[in-house]
């Protein structure tokens, strides 16, 4: 088997599955939990999304193959959902995403929060164009940052501020409006 290691693909993965995993713009979301709770399980989070991410990325194409959907079309579905996330994200409108619980449990941070359908819509999306190294590479190095994230929840809201997080979702949508125009151009063939 060779291996197709390729730095500019692998840096285009990491950044397109942090405007979807977007754990920075989920700071709000994160604090109120800490608060709820008193403490987030940033290791057994990270560890569980990390898992759901690349378990999908390999069993979600043979789950599609055995209700007849290609990956061309799940990758046209999914720009839908990137394009619907980046716009809630540009106009501060919820279309998605489900209320959190009250405790801060594996369940509502590392799914639907971290590795939710966005996130598995997107793998199963840029496996169709990229090298599987590669992916599992640019998702290890958004495990890292997510972990530090939420290790880091309280330091990055004295940091960053509301309008910092604000500004930072804002760009991400941007840049997630245009991986979803570029993901249905490439599958829907125009």
């Amino acid at each position: 088997m060779e291996l197709h290691f390729n730095f500019k693909e692998i840096a285009t993965i990491t950044m397109i599955l942090f405007a979807v995993i977007d754990v920075v713009g989920s700071l709000p979301i994160l604090l109120d939990l800490q608060t709820k709770s008193g403490k987030i399980q940033s290791e057994k989070a990270t560890l569980v999304s990390g898992v759901i991410m690349i378990v999908f990325m390999f069993v979600g194409q043979s789950i599609l193959e055995l209700i007849g959907i290609d990956v061309s079309s799940f990758a046209i579905a999914g720009s839908f959902i990137i394009f619907f996330l980046a716009l809630e994200m540009i106009l501060g409108m919820r279309f998605y995403k489900e209320e959190t619980a009250a405790t801060a449990s594996v369940v509502p941070i590392a799914f639907p929060l971290i590795a939710g359908t966005g996130t598995l819509t997107t793998l199963l999306s840029i496996r169709a164009e990229y090298y599987i190294e590669n992916i599992i590479i640019a998702i290890l190095v958004n495990l890292v940052f997510v972990y530090l994230v939420l290790r880091n929840t309280y330091r990055l809201e004295k940091i960053l501020g509301p309008g910092g997080i604000n500004i930072l979702r804002k760009v991400f949508g941007v840049i997630l409006l245009a991986i979803a125009v570029k993901l249905f151009r490439t599958h829907a063939g125009i």
